[in-house]
């Protein structure tokens, strides 16, 4: 893309006034690119003055400003009148083409754009009205991908505009953000587009070169990404890790004690004979049981200190992704499409749509000066002047992080969380999906709720430590501890409490320099202590030596693997959610109980990539490269340079593994095992479902048999499933086979009869009339969902998310009840609404801002796929 065309307003000659330089065509659809050198010069001075404060116009619309999103455009129409046209773009209109590579290595990587067919109407509408302003400001998203949509605007409507074409941006879609945008105009960045561009052919390298090498050796359908890749072999590097994990012993000693004073205290030995304890087998822990209860305990040292929690700063995109996982139980990709509902606006009665949060992808916990201030008026007169600080609470901004945006912060505190629970009640939200309006105003509270609690006082505990020795009659000693604390002033937990880290400690639990175990800090015990000083002669109540294992390293949740790519470097914060999503889509990687394990088929394609890509699927490769596409923005590096210091050894390794990497799809392995129908060998194949055992004398003979592999390697054929079950169409006996979505059941004479059928769950479809069963299936993303079986023949869309087993419920006597799983374990509840029945330790977060969620069963968001 010649560089002087977009950063440039182009004005039409007036009168006989001295036409401004107009800028060379170009064809809509190739972006070329600039000569190598020249972007510091041409950022630096634009070819056009800066322009000049634009007012806001009554009257007709005289100025067409275009935003990504329809929602967005209804919101900002709201605040600027007639005087303005408002049209939406519906994200990128031109993208690199999907039918073919569409980046010209050999010419300094030039990339051929053009307009998307989705987007074709609505360029054409906004060239029609192009046509009929004075101005157009350009105002989508001010990050990367924004900048590169208006980059592409302006290049479509170069001809369309008889005025002059403005970039404006803002961080909150409000009154005064638009107004203040519209009247201060800047020049379009190449710097941030050319960041985004050579992103993007990164990308479009990888995907576009490597996958047809996987399509070629494993199976079709398969691909690689740049990033995405590297998250699946973070998920098969910790799976491999708890597999090869081997626990040790461990054992620890808890006594409960009294002082002279109730009530009773827990207090755990730290040290034996001055060293810490470490105990690995129960003759020894029993044997020191047995010397403490016959011991002398006098309290050795006691310390006690005032402590404080300060509270932690306003949201970034990665710490709000990772903090509604953790409380709300929310995906990546949910909570940042919530999180775009509330920035563009929701329909707030007869207030009409409002935009409630700020621009929802930074990195940045800067605050503006008006927002501190009205939170900390808020503060004051919500909470008390105890709780506000004598000065607002400043967050150090990390060095990455982009300056001109803020935290994801309430756009202004008119509208606390129930306010707006008030006002959408009624709304066509509230209608349509009530589920919906609760997890949007959990968000919003979640939001809310971070950002109040950042300009407030720490809390202040008083912390107590006791230290106890232990004296036996065989003259052994130790040392037992008990610590405990309590809350003095509440200071910002009174709005907020952060989230606990899920994830386990690794192994044994850490320990301080004198021995002490973590798990007896006082931060992360809340158990309160009688009054104890020096000397006081302790009486033993009960001593409990409890055995241990080391644990594993935790398997990833959505909170911890974000946390884990942030800290990597791994992405930015704004492509998390839909890392997270591509895995999953792809079937690399599964969600179980709310954790991921990667799939045979991640495992697999994760150790062809790194044999064949080493650099690829490097977590260190790939933060570097993240870390260059920062300085092609900072203006320091030439896209062009970045992208050939890449392509160079790339290429090699292309080559390479297009002749040496393993050939899956073909590949035949020996087992020990013979075909029960033959007696040939049998064999492992890889086909399109995963490994399976298979006759060596195909065609003639088509056996195949499922097989798991144990943990030394070695693999046990799995007997096939009987059933009493009759083929609908011919009468003969079915038999369980497995396909893209699932188990099912399959005509013994096939191919000669297709007749197939769902498996039954065991549990009758309550749909009055409809007579089917329910049944496992998968959406068109693979996500399981329970069914009915008579879906494809009588459309009964009754289903439901979480998997039905035959149990009736204690409380209504419904016939079956649903299987809740989470990382905090499996637990039933009932789904007829009203009832409310559950069992275990699962119930949902409680929301006090919240609408009540209704149970009733819905229809899945995804497609249904019919057997």
């Amino acid at each position: 893309m010649a560089r002087a065309k977009a950063t440039v307003s182009k004005a039409k000659p007036k009168a006989k006034a001295a036409p401004a330089r107009k800028p060379p065509k170009a064809k809509a659809t190739t972006a070329k690119a600039a000569p190598a050198g020249k972007a510091k010069k041409t950022a630096a001075a634009p070819a056009r003055p800066d322009l000049p404060m634009v007012p806001i116009r009554k009257g007709r619309a005289r100025s067409l400003v275009i935003v990504e999103s329809p929602a967005k455009a209804k919101t900002i129409k709201k605040y600027l009148g007639s005087a303005y046209l408002v049209k939406a773009s519906v994200g990128h209109i031109k993208d690199l083409p999907k039918s073919k590579f569409g980046v010209d290595i050999a010419n300094g990587f030039e990339p051929q754009y053009v307009v998307q067919r989705t987007k074709e109407k609505a360029l054409a509408e906004i060239k029609d009205a192009a046509r009929k302003v004075e101005d157009v400001f350009l105002a989508p998203d001010p990050d990367r991908e924004g900048e590169a949509i208006a980059w592409h605007l302006a290049e479509e409507l170069k001809d369309e505009v008889s005025g002059k074409i403005h970039r404006v941006l803002f961080n909150e879609i409000t009154k005064k953000a638009i107004t203040e945008a519209i009247q201060h105009p800047v020049v379009l960045n190449i710097q941030k587009f050319e960041a985004q561009q050579a992103r993007r052919i990164l990308d479009r390298i990888v995907g576009y070169q490597i996958s047809p090498i996987l399509w070629n050796k494993v199976k079709r359908g398969l691909s690689a990404g740049r990033v995405q890749s590297v998250a699946v072999r973070l998920v098969c590097e910790r799976e491999a890790e708890v597999k090869a994990f081997i626990p040790e012993e461990y054992w620890s000693i808890e006594a409960m004690l009294e002082g002279p004073v109730p009530p009773p205290f827990a207090a755990k030995v730290i040290k034996v004979a001055g060293d810490k304890l470490d105990i690995s087998e129960g003759g020894a822990a029993r044997a020191l049981a047995d010397d403490l209860r016959q011991s002398t305990l006098v309290v050795e040292r006691v310390e006690k200190k005032e402590r404080r929690k300060f509270p932690q700063p306003p949201f970034i995109t990665s710490k709000l992704q990772q903090d509604a996982a953790r409380k709300l139980r929310f995906t990546a990709k949910k909570t940042m499409a919530l999180a775009q509902r509330l920035y563009e606006g929701l329909e707030l009665g007869e207030e009409g749509p409002v935009g409630l949060i700020t621009y929802m992808r930074t990195d940045s916990v800067r605050l503006s000066d008006d927002a501190v201030t009205g939170v900390r008026a808020h503060i004051g007169e919500r909470y008390g002047a105890d709780f506000l600080p004598e000065a607002p609470v400043v967050y150090k901004v990390s060095k990455q992080a982009q300056g001109a945006h803020e935290a994801i912060r309430p756009t202004t505190l008119t509208y606390d969380p129930e306010t707006v629970r008030r006002l959408l009640q009624g709304s066509k939200l509230a209608q349509e999906d009530p589920r919906d309006l609760a997890d949007h105003l959990a968000l919003y509270t979640l939001i809310w709720n971070r950002f109040v609690a950042c300009q407030m006082k720490p809390a202040v505990f008083d912390a107590t430590t006791v230290d106890i020795a232990a004296t036996a009659p065989s003259g052994r000693t130790a040392t037992l501890r008990a610590s405990g604390q309590v809350i003095k002033f509440a200071g910002f937990t009174q709005v907020y409490v952060e989230s606990a880290e899920e994830d386990p400690a690794r192994g044994k639990p850490a320990t301080d320099a004198s021995g002490a175990s973590a798990e007896a800090e006082p931060d992360t015990d809340d158990r309160l202590l009688p009054p104890l000083e020096q000397g006081d002669v302790i009486k033993l109540v009960e001593l409990t030596p409890e055995q241990h294992f080391t644990q594993p390293p935790p398997r990833f949740t959505e909170a911890s693997l974000v946390k884990e790519l942030e800290e990597k470097g791994i992405g930015r914060p704004s492509t998390f959610a839909s890392i997270l999503s591509t895995i999953q889509d792809r079937g690399y990687v599964e969600k179980r109980e709310n954790r991921f394990f990667p799939s045979e088929l991640g495992v697999l394609v994760n150790g062809l990539l790194v044999t064949s890509f080493p650099e690829i699927v490097d977590v260190d490769f790939t933060a570097n490269m993240e870390l260059g596409l920062d300085r092609v923005e900072e203006g320091s590096v030439d896209w062009h340079k970045l992208l050939a210091e890449f392509y160079g050894p790339f290429k090699k390794d292309l080559d390479k593994a297009a002749l040496e990497m393993r050939d899956v799809k073909r590949e035949e392995i020996p087992t020990d095992f013979t075909c029960a129908k033959c007696g040939s060998p049998m064999i492992i194949k890889f086909g399109k479902n995963g490994s399976f055992l298979a006759c060596k004398g195909y065609p003639e003979c088509k056996n195949t048999m499922e097989f798991l592999r144990k943990a030394d390697g070695t693999i046990e054929p799995v007997p096939a499933k009987t059933t009493t079950e009759k083929c609908d169409l011919c009468g003969a006996e079915m038999l369980f086979k497995r396909g893209r979505f699932g188990e099912f059941l399959a005509c013994s004479r096939y191919p000669d009869c297709t007749g197939t059928k769902p498996v039954s769950l065991g549990v009758t479809c309550i749909r009055p009339g409809c007579g089917g069963f329910l049944t496992e299936r998968r959406s068109r993303r693979n996500k399981p969902f329970f069914g009915c079986s008579n879906w494809s023949k009588t459309k009964c869309d009754w289903v439901l998310w979480d998997r039905p087993i035959p149990e009736p419920c204690p409380r209504c006597a419904t016939p079956f009840v649903v299987i809740k799983e989470s990382s905090r374990g499996k637990s039933k509840k009932c789904v007829t609404e009203g009832c409310g029945w559950a069992e275990g330790d699962d119930n949902e977060p409680e929301l006090s801002l919240a609408a009540p969620i209704t149970l009733t069963p819905t229809k899945p968001e995804t497609k249904q796929v019919p057997f």
